[in-house]
């Protein structure tokens, strides 16, 4: 039985935790996200890098903020105020023009957003932009250069299982909390906010709580390999099984934010999933760029653009790598006929 995902952004004065994310039994371009493996061929070697925890923590601890954002609750049907409430969440700064990156749960619905440093200063942040489908979002803090120190991105592409990595946020509002533990998996997929995948996810089992949701997951060079993210637990604590967003989406990303505040993904439009060759559609979406290709249920994807694809997480991958507007070359078999499709992508609805 697959343990439910749960994102860590939501601590508040209370300890209320967040609502647990609902794996299913498929992995989805057009639905909710399976929680699953994803075999990754030729993993690389672990990493020998020699720094030690404690210089990665003296590096990059003056890099990562605590968040607080305010909400305020719709009220009942009776005339009541909702209330304000207040949760916590984690963050790094990204350069040094005052960006900072976090998770999009974390300030989703924020009326006010608080940036506190490492040495206590606080700023009032803007939120730039934010992407619920690879759940980040970008701040942006009026700040001294002596606050703004970038952490550095390194290619998730190199990390390898086994490695060890270091996480630093504010778990339960406790700012400035180093932890440690290894890469334990690679090429995870978990949900995100708007129940689409998130792929090639890095799993660890460095300790991840509720308030370390957007902080940095580092390598031993105390460069940013992945953003914590979410944590699969049956007691809603840490059981050592955290997830992070990896640092090759998070470049990706967060460059179209700064660009222009806005993301649009590729969208085809079906549900897959595995068959004994290729990926096989589950369902079409209707009115998407699948249903006008004449993709149905049954059929079973072979290759994308001449790449072989085995698994779902292989397919929303490549479909994730192209923009909308761009067109697949599909290699799909029905009822024992191989034949090409060619699809025009879409832009994957909010």
């Amino acid at each position: 039985m697959r343990r439910p995902l749960t994102r860590i952004a939501a601590f508040t004065a209370a300890f209320a935790l967040a609502a647990s994310a609902g794996a299913v039994t498929y992995a989805a371009l057009d639905s909710p996200a399976a929680v699953r493996e994803a075999p990754v061929a030729g993993s690389p070697v672990a990493s020998t890098a020699t720094g030690s925890v404690a210089d990665v923590y003296r590096g990059g601890h003056a890099s990562v903020v605590e968040i607080t954002v305010t909400t305020t609750g719709q009220g009942d049907p009776f005339g009541g105020s909702g209330g304000t409430t207040e949760a916590q969440g984690s963050g790094f700064v990204y350069d040094d023009e005052g960006h900072i990156v976090t998770n999009e749960h974390v300030v989703e619905g924020a009326e006010s957003v608080e940036v506190r440093f490492s040495n206590g200063e606080t700023r009032t942040a803007t939120v730039v932009g934010t992407d619920p489908s690879t759940d980040l979002a970008v701040l942006h803090v009026d700040a001294d250069d002596s606050l703004l120190q970038p952490l550095e991105l390194a290619p998730s592409s190199s990390v390898a299982v086994g490695e060890a990595v270091v996480a630093i946020g504010s778990p339960f509002g406790l700012e400035d909390t180093v932890t440690t533990g290894i890469v334990s998996a690679l090429g995870r997929s978990m949900e995100a906010p708007n129940g689409y995948t998130i792929n090639d996810s890095i799993q660890t089992d460095a300790a991840i709580n509720h308030g370390n949701s957007g902080g940095p997951l580092l390598d031993l060079e105390g460069r940013v390999i992945g953003v914590n993210s979410q944590i699969a637990s049956e007691s809603g604590g840490n059981d050592g099984v955290g997830f992070a967003i990896p640092s090759d989406t998070v470049e990706r990303i967060v460059g179209q934010l700064l660009d222009g505040g806005e993301v649009q993904h590729a969208y085809l439009g079906v549900s897959v999933t595995e068959a004994d060759e290729g990926v096989e559609i589950a369902d079409v979406r209707s009115d998407s760029p699948a249903a006008g290709a004449s993709l149905q249920a049954g059929d079973v994807i072979l290759a994308v653009d001449g790449d072989e694809v085995s698994t779902p997480s292989a397919l929303q991958t490549a479909i994730d790598a192209k923009a909308p507007g761009d067109t697949l070359t599909l290699r799909v078999v029905r009822s024992g006929a191989t034949r090409t499709v060619t699809v025009t992508l879409g832009t994957r609805p909010s």
